[in-house]
């Protein structure tokens, strides 16, 4: 009993696939942020294209 709580504690395989999650959720959260601050900006360009082309004259 006392070989197997020794290789529990030194297995860190466990660890690797916390660490490779805690990365992914990271990064995750990261384009999150990209794509919410670059999609209001979009929709600003939009926005403002959308008012010249409602204003701009048939020709």
């Amino acid at each position: 009993m006392k070989n197997l709580f020794a290789r529990f504690l030194k297995d860190e395989s466990g660890a690797t696939a916390i660490e490779y999650g805690l990365i992914a959720a990271l990064i995750s959260v990261g384009i999150i942020a990209g794509a919410t601050s670059l999609g209001g900006s979009i929709n600003s360009t939009f926005n403002k294209l959308g008012t010249k082309m409602n204003g701009a004259a048939p020709s």
